[in-house]
């Protein structure tokens, strides 16, 4: 059954049930009909799709924790192994370090947080904006909670603490503006990471040419050299993830078949006893003979789990089971195997702990896996790269990043885009950090601390989570919580101690980004909230009409806002400046809500605006932080198609409405013709005029379509305070003239285009 003749059925039975109950029908909105059509649900990728998937991830997602094992036991004893236990105690650290977090915490609990298939700290942030009402800006409609993909599934049976927990949420101020801050946080850390991966990978790789031919390779050149390459691979991101993801994933198996293989030889060569570190008593033994130092030495281990954060993150370019199989099939048991190895090899050579990598390998094999190797570390960079673009596509939707252009590299997977800004912003950073710290201790270090606090506050988020949206037992979340949550706490305390040895550079960079986050954000909360308290009602569009001496221009004219909730007050300034309307006018608010995509079936809602033959329409465009917004042709036939269904539609109920008036006003046990004459009379009428509408617009859209576009200039009001213009006078505004526009971002065509100014004081 179409969605039509099921919308007719469930009309007919609404009908009946008013009939006999002797009722008035009520005139059923617009809006109300759009937001019912829910398509069928979204069927679950074939396993071919997921193996494949499964396969890219292994080229994008894992290329950080791949290639830990470069640089991990150095990091650990940066001073040299004081006790030949040592070794095993460490060896036990990063066993339950990697099983624990990337694997029990991400694989199998964190990435069920998902958003309709994508992760990271924005989706997190979404999914509590979606069931309680902790948004900043107020343009949450009840009909958006239809969309199908608004939708998950919650147990019938609600908690109290979940019903606490949404109510101290939403009646609190501070915790809304807390939870925005800690997202910005979290995103700015993710950046972070973003430029530091590449940097610490590319220099631990290069760093086996200074050990093989020290003479030849001095630091200096090993810094340019690994500049070089840094450039390469961010000039290689404009190919997509899937290119990408296709042409890394076999050099990344080849690594972690490679690091497993020597793992295994030198574990059965060297000592195979090591595997004894598995008891966690040797853990115990660690910290008693080292206590301090110990302590200190975490901040080492912490960087076998780099890249954890990358496999939530990530996930929107790929999909949660092809993450968990790669994960589980391939990286994780390389891993352990790797570690083993080397464990094996500095119980016999603990003074190469400084470069164990490349020490225990093989004489035969050193220049092939070095190669192997290098490659690797620059795939590393991969899985932070991808995961930037991803969580600022979701910032940017949600009004909390300036615009900048989104690429969608695959027609396959919408998740896979690429941001040119921010490749180019993320490569210039790579490039002057590379410079400045020269050496990879000094850059684990700040590495460490954006690892941990990006762990740390994920899991606060899936806390909230857990309670309010999963109504988890609350066992569990407890056990989460002391298991997780001790782990990161100490591993965070162990980090920020060499806060002055380079562990200021994330925070450092995150307060620059946060700072420039929360700007944008201020004027965009700001600015919307003038235009609510401003706005014109559909009421009043006649009135404003009537006091300009307007004409009418053939064509349709698309007037973009942002505005939902009545008609912007540019339209007023418009109409007095150009006394010119088009055939038909679509008000056209672009909405971002807090989910991941929105269906195309449910993407416009439409109201008529009063007198009709204005042919004045609002319309809602509601779009999720990853569906595609930059093709504009098929976006305006998309327009037009639903506005004729709407008002093909609009149609029905109208003349259903007539007919049952028609019914109840005459008695039950008489029949009058001529009540029926006239019901059919009203029922033709309104046909016609329905064809003549259509028509109307159909002849408008062959004409052409204008994209009028509101380009609001935003200053600080009378009586503003310093701080507010500074930020919104200069800081704010800098941005603006510096970052694309609306119509770049929509990818408006220029010459259908006519922007319209105004200037906002806030």
């Amino acid at each position: 059954m179409s969605g039509d003749e099921q919308n007719q059925d469930v009309l007919q039975q609404q009908l009946k049930g008013k009939k006999l109950s002797g009722e008035k029908l009520k005139r059923y909105d617009s809006l109300d009909l759009e937001s019912s059509r829910v398509p069928d649900a979204k069927k679950a990728l074939e396993w071919s799709v997921i193996l494949k998937l499964a396969f890219q991830s292994i080229g994008v997602v894992y290329g950080d924790i791949g290639t830990s094992p470069l640089y991990v036991f150095s990091t650990i004893f940066p001073n040299g192994v004081k006790y030949e236990e040592d070794i095993l105690g460490a060896l036990s650290l990063i066993f339950y370090t990697i099983t624990l977090i990337p694997v029990v915490k991400y694989v199998f609990i964190v990435l069920q947080a998902n958003d309709n298939g994508d992760g990271g700290t924005f989706a997190l942030y979404s999914l509590i904006c979606r069931y309680s009402k902790v948004g900043l800006i107020p343009s949450t409609q009840a009909e958006d909670k239809d969309v199908s993909t608004f939708k998950l599934d919650i147990p019938d049976r609600r908690t109290r603490r979940a019903s606490k927990l949404k109510s101290i949420l939403e009646s609190s101020n501070f915790a809304k503006f807390f939870l925005l801050f800690a997202t910005m946080f979290g995103t700015s850390m993710v950046i972070g990471d973003g430029v530091l991966t590449p940097c610490v990978s590319v220099l631990s790789a290069i760093g086996g040419v200074k050990a093989a031919a020290p003479s030849v390779m001095t630091e200096g050149r090993i810094v340019w050299l690994a500049v070089a390459i840094l450039i390469l691979l961010f000039f290689l991101q404009r190919f997509g993830t899937e290119k990408v993801g296709y042409t890394f994933a076999p050099i990344l198996c080849l690594w972690f078949y490679s690091i497993a293989g020597i793992g295994i030889y030198n574990f059965v060569k060297y000592d195979p006893t090591v595997i004894r570190a598995l008891n966690p008593k040797y853990i115990i033994d660690y910290f008693k003979r080292n206590k301090k130092d110990a302590w200190i030495s975490l901040g080492g281990v912490v960087m076998c789990i780099t890249g954890g954060e990358a496999l939530f993150a990530d996930v929107g370019h790929f999909s949660v089971r092809s993450v968990q199989i790669s994960m589980c099939c391939v990286t994780y048991p390389a891993l352990i195997l790797a570690y083993l190895g080397q464990t094996a090899y500095l119980r016999k050579h603990s003074d190469d702990v400084t470069d164990t990598f490349y020490k225990n390998l093989p004489h035969s094999l050193y220049w092939p896996v070095f190669g192997v190797a290098v490659l690797a570390a620059i795939i590393a960079s991969q899985a932070l790269i991808s995961g930037t673009f991803a969580i600022i596509q979701q910032s940017l939707a949600l009004g909390c990043f300036p615009r900048v252009k989104i690429v969608h590299t695959s027609k396959k997977y919408h998740g896979q885009i690429y941001i040119p800004e921010i490749n180019t912003l993320l490569m210039l950073a790579c490039v002057v950090v590379t410079l400045a710290f020269r050496t990879t201790e000094k850059l684990s270090n700040a590495y460490g601390i954006a690892v941990v606090f990006v762990m740390l506050l994920t899991s606060c988020f899936l806390v909230l989570v857990m309670i309010m949206i999963w109504k988890t037992h609350i066992i569990f979340v407890i056990v989460y919580i002391l298991v997780f949550g001790t782990i990161e706490l100490v591993y965070l305390s162990s980090v920020l101690y060499k806060f002055d040895q380079g562990g200021y550079l994330p925070l450092a960079f995150a307060m620059v980004l946060m700072f420039i986050m929360y700007v944008w954000n201020y004027v965009y909360r700001k600015k919307y909230h003038f235009e609510l308290e401003h706005k014109i009602s559909p009421e009043k569009v006649q009135e404003t009409v009537d006091e300009t001496n307007y004409h009418r221009l053939p064509g349709l004219a698309i007037f973009y806002s942002e505005l939902v909730h009545g008609i912007p007050p540019i339209f007023k300034h418009y109409v007095e400046n150009v006394p010119a309307l088009h055939s038909v006018l679509v008000f056209a608010s672009v909405k971002s809500l807090p989910i991941s995509k929105v269906p195309v079936e449910e993407r416009f809602l439409f109201r008529r605006v009063k007198p009709y033959d204005l042919y004045v329409f609002r319309c809602v465009v509601r779009y999720g932080y990853n569906d595609v917004r930059n093709e504009a042709e098929p976006f305006e036939r998309l327009l037009v198609e639903r506005l004729k269904q709407f008002i093909q539609d609009d149609c029905k109920i109208l003349i259903a409405a007539n007919a049952n008036r028609v019914s109840t006003d005459e008695s039950i046990e008489l029949e009058n013709d001529g009540s029926n004459i006239d019901c059919d009379k009203q029922a033709e009428d309104a046909t016609l005029l329905m064809e003549r509408d259509i028509e109307v617009l159909e002849r408008a859209y062959s004409v052409g379509v204008v994209h009028l576009v509101g380009e609001q200039d935003v200053i600080a009001g009378k009586g503003s305070n310093i701080a507010k213009r500074v930020v919104i006078d200069y800081a704010f505004n800098l941005l603006k003239r510096n970052l694309r526009q609306s119509n770049k971002v929509l990818d408006i065509p220029h010459k259908r285009m006519l922007k319209v100014g105004m200037i906002y004081e806030i």
